[in-house]
């Protein structure tokens, strides 16, 4: 049973990745709420996913940005070739392929070899980048997003292509919204931000309430997992920022460690 006398903890992730870490706080004694700030969608075409998908023996490397990626990707082509290199940036996203088969005892995987940072920069030093000289990769990600896992792998002489697998968004701004985000203002609870979109459609949605509110969510706890997240929030004006690594048993031994 949660502890009341605990802050809550509010889990910003999109829903449908809110899951585990709700049961692993719950099964902690910390009262979880969930409140998306980014919407996951499917592609109003997914015909350039396909196509890339449907030539997966042109390449030497596939990498998923995100566990939405992988979820998108396997809907469209379940079958994968057992040759091809796997690349990840964290341990969710080890899960998603694992929950699809994929696991390190029939696949190729390589993820940044500290769990704690999950980011495209470990994973970069994870993969041995001059056997790929010269072979063709696959960036599977959401629409937009960070350009320095392809600018990288080029640099490093692959040749690359990029697909969009699904829509990210921070939900628009309505009356329900608004009322909820008002309430979780008005305590004071430890929030989990896991990108930088969504700390800045925090701030963005708490600008549209209004200056009280800002204030309010300066005064908020917020846990974060990489240091470029960090500088994103005091960027925005929030101040109390805790960084823990990557994964959700360092969200949550931050959390145990808050007096």
């Amino acid at each position: 049973m949660a502890d009341s006398g605990l802050r809550a903890v509010v889990v910003t992730r999109p829903r449908a990745q809110a899951g585990a870490l709700v049961e692993l706080l719950t099964q902690a004694g910390r009262t979880a709420l969930v409140f998306p700030l980014l919407e996951i969608t499917p592609l109003p075409d997914d015909s350039a996913l396909r196509a890339a998908l449907a030539r997966l023996d042109d390449y030497a490397l596939v990498a998923f940005v995100s566990p939405n990626a992988i979820e998108a990707a396997f809907a469209v082509q379940p079958d994968w070739p057992a040759s091809l290199l796997l690349a990840v940036v964290g341990e969710g996203s080890r899960r998603a392929l694992a929950a699809h088969g994929k696991t390190d005892a029939n696949a190729r995987i390589v993820s940044p070899a500290d769990p704690a940072h999950s980011d495209s920069e470990h994973l970069l030093q994870a993969l041995d980048l001059a056997a790929l000289r010269g072979q063709r990769a696959l960036i599977v990600r959401g629409d937009g997003g960070r350009e320095l896992l392809a600018d990288s792998l080029r640099a490093a002489g692959l040749q690359v292509d990029t697909v969009a697998a699904y829509r990210r968004a921070v939900p628009a701004m309505s009356a329900a919204l608004g009322q909820q985000l008002q309430a979780l203002l008005a305590g004071e609870h430890d929030w989990v931000l896991t990108s930088s979109e969504a700390v800045r459609g925090l701030a963005g949605l708490a600008a549209a309430l209004g200056a009280e509110d800002v204030a309010n969510l300066q005064r908020q706890h917020f846990i974060v997992p990489h240091a470029r997240i960090a500088e994103t929030a005091q960027a925005l004006g929030l101040r109390q920022v805790q960084l823990c690594g990557s994964g959700d048993e360092r969200i949550l031994a931050a959390l145990q460690s808050r007096p």
